[in-house]
């Protein structure tokens, strides 16, 4: 909100002195990014502040959300998206949902299931995730329809979908198979996965298969947000502490919060956003190189390489800094509810 606060003032004095706004003036404006947001929504509440994270630059100016796609096949994910969506006044982004066999089906762990609290409180339209539209088919879609070398995928869940997009075939949308279109339309991934410089990260090995294919052929570059980038930023304490009032994002943190994160929660998942949007400057540095899954449990490894299409992220400012940035940005609240 700052940057946009500040060139409205620019363009005001401008007005005021000139007459006229300046084209030079003019050209400094946001050009929002076009990014489809793919999300395991549920095994961790995470996702939930990634998503606020995601729609306060929205209304900022930073970014059009093309569509909020699951990852996961359990029955609460698509509505508790939609729940978001709805809260922050985009009741109509395009969902959609894997249909593939494979996958995986994992819901909230906590003893109350916050997937299922935010869903029976607040106002959404799809009842469940089976509900939703194939995802690949949205992909199709979506992507047949924007300009070439235009849109940011920014994926923070498992790889099935993705996996499902390369492998499928030219439909109504686009002739072109799955990995052509893809190379046409995708200006770069941005993913939460992995651990560097080599592990065994959750995303990872829960669709391993999927994961090794969009690791080896996925064909524009792919930004990694590893494990250890986000497990050292805890965030969501100063909205809990906050007097919000009926707001799913706070509900979700003051529930997980009460059975273990009083200090915060990692933040997985708000970094990968957050460098989809603005770009790793000033946040990070990058190491270039090439993702390798070494063996069919999901292990990783990382192989410098100066020629390699894959980036990972290295810390620049501190967790500090990047949790109090990130909580600034979880305490937006939507102008009307």
């Amino acid at each position: 909100m700052k940057h946009s606060f500040l060139l409205i003032c620019a363009l005001s004095l401008l007005v005021a002195c000139n007459g006229s706004p300046k084209k030079a003036v003019q050209e400094t404006a946001i050009q929002p990014v076009n990014l489809i947001l793919d999300t395991d929504l549920g095994p961790d509440y995470d996702d939930v502040g990634a998503m606020a994270v995601l729609h306060a630059l929205a209304d900022s100016g930073y970014v059009d959300i093309l569509a909020t796609l699951s990852s996961n096949h359990d029955e609460s994910v698509i509505p508790c998206i939609d729940v978001l969506n709805t809260y922050f006044n985009r009741p109509d982004i395009p969902l959609g949902a894997p249909k593939s066999e494979g996958g995986v089906t994992m819901t909230s762990g906590h003893k109350i299931k916050w997937t299922e609290v935010l869903p029976a409180k607040y106002p959404h339209k799809t009842k469940k995730t089976s509900d939703a539209p194939d995802a690949v088919e949205v992909y199709r879609k979506i992507l047949s329809s924007q300009p070439d070398n235009s849109v940011v995928i920014c994926t923070i869940g498992f790889f099935t979908n993705l996996k499902d997009l390369l492998l499928s075939a030219g439909d109504e949308y686009s002739s072109l198979p799955g990995k052509e279109l893809v190379a046409k339309k995708v200006k770069h991934l941005v993913s939460m996965a992995g651990l560097f410089p080599q592990g065994r990260e959750f995303n990872v090995f829960c669709d391993t298969p999927a994961s090794k294919v969009v690791a080896e052929q996925w064909p524009t570059e792919i930004v990694f947000s590893g494990f250890e980038i986000g497990n050292a930023i805890l965030t969501g304490k100063k909205l809990v502490a906050s007097d919000i009032a009926d707001s799913p994002v706070k509900d979700a943190y003051v529930q997980c919060f009460a059975e273990g994160d009083p200090d915060g929660r990692q933040s997985w998942d708000h970094t990968a956003v957050l460098v989809a949007v603005k770009g790793y400057e000033p946040y990070y540095n990058v190491e270039r190189g090439t993702f390798n899954i070494v063996d069919d449990e999901g292990t990783n490894s990382w192989t410098p390489d100066a020629a390699g299409k894959h980036l990972r992220l290295i810390e620049k400012l501190s967790p500090a800094q990047m949790a109090g940035l990130i909580d600034n940005y979880m305490m937006y609240q939507p102008t009307l509810k």
